[in-house]
């Protein structure tokens, strides 16, 4: 919100311009930024005919003001962040599994005997998990 605090008839048609930096919070490059102009005009009761040489003058001060285009925001250029990585899922649920194995020892199992791991090994699995 701008608000313009010293109003008078003085300032009527004075064109002031503000920019518009888009920017992300971490990082202080700026994605995107753009101009824009207010005038100020009298209020309906207040107004005399120069409405039409005001407008003429606002329109040409519009062609003539130039805005700048967003330039490093283009959705190709980040990674979208809707969750966890395939990675993160598949080492996940690769520690889970490891944990479900028999511990080397057991000998009433099914599970064939190269696939017993050590305490060592769980231990690994149960600290990259958490």
């Amino acid at each position: 919100v701008i608000r313009h605090r010293d109003v008078r008839a003085s300032y009527y048609g004075v064109i002031d311009k503000f920019r518009l930096q888009v920017s992300e919070q971490s990082q202080r490059k700026a994605l995107g930024r753009k101009e824009i102009i207010a005038t100020l005009l009298p209020s309906a009761k207040e107004q005399q005919p120069q409405k039409e040489e005001e407008e003429k003058r606002i329109k040409e001060h519009l062609t003539e003001s130039v805005f700048f285009e967003q330039t490093l925001c283009q959705p190709e250029n980040r990674p979208a962040s809707s969750g966890p990585s395939l990675l993160t899922v598949f080492l996940g649920i690769v520690c889970i599994a490891a944990l479900m194995l028999p511990t080397l020892g057991e000998m009433d199992s099914l599970v064939p005997l190269y696939l017993h791991l050590s305490v060592n090994q769980k231990l690994v699995a149960a600290y990259v998990l958490g």
